[in-house]
């Protein structure tokens, strides 16, 4: 499989946004690669992977509020299990990022951090980090 990382995390609470940024570039540095992709996917229908800034942990409180004022926990779902807040949360940020990697480094911006979205947990998850040369 090449330069395929797989993760898992344990989340705290049933929404929260962890940053992985250092994970990543950890996975990075192991595989060598200078210039190239650097792929984030979570395999989950309740979670995510988003980029967004990492500098002030306030921005990952306005993201998790804000969304949860689109898309309130309890509202007129049919979905039985009581997690379709978190299928729609997840769906709308994504399941996975792509960032450039030029000479050797993740082509992110100043302020920017990749962070693993949980909006049904507390759980133990999953990402896989995908690094391809080119």
């Amino acid at each position: 499989m090449g330069n395929l990382f797989q993760h898992e995390v344990q989340t705290g609470r049933r929404e929260e946004l962890l940053d992985i940024s250092s994970v990543v570039l950890a996975d990075l540095q192991r595989s060598g690669v200078r210039e190239g992709l650097c792929h984030v996917f979570v395999p989950h229908t309740t979670a995510a992977v988003t980029i967004n800034e990492n500098a002030d942990p306030s921005v990952k409180r306005d993201i998790l509020v804000k969304l949860a004022d689109l898309i309130p926990e309890h509202d007129n779902y049919r979905h039985l299990e009581g997690n379709s807040d978190a299928h729609l949360k997840a769906s709308l940020l994504g399941l996975s990022v792509t960032v450039p990697v030029v000479d050797g480094r993740l082509l992110l911006g100043t302020w920017q951090g990749i962070f693993f979205a949980e909006f049904d947990g507390p759980r133990r998850r999953r990402y896989l980090v995908k690094i391809v040369a080119g």
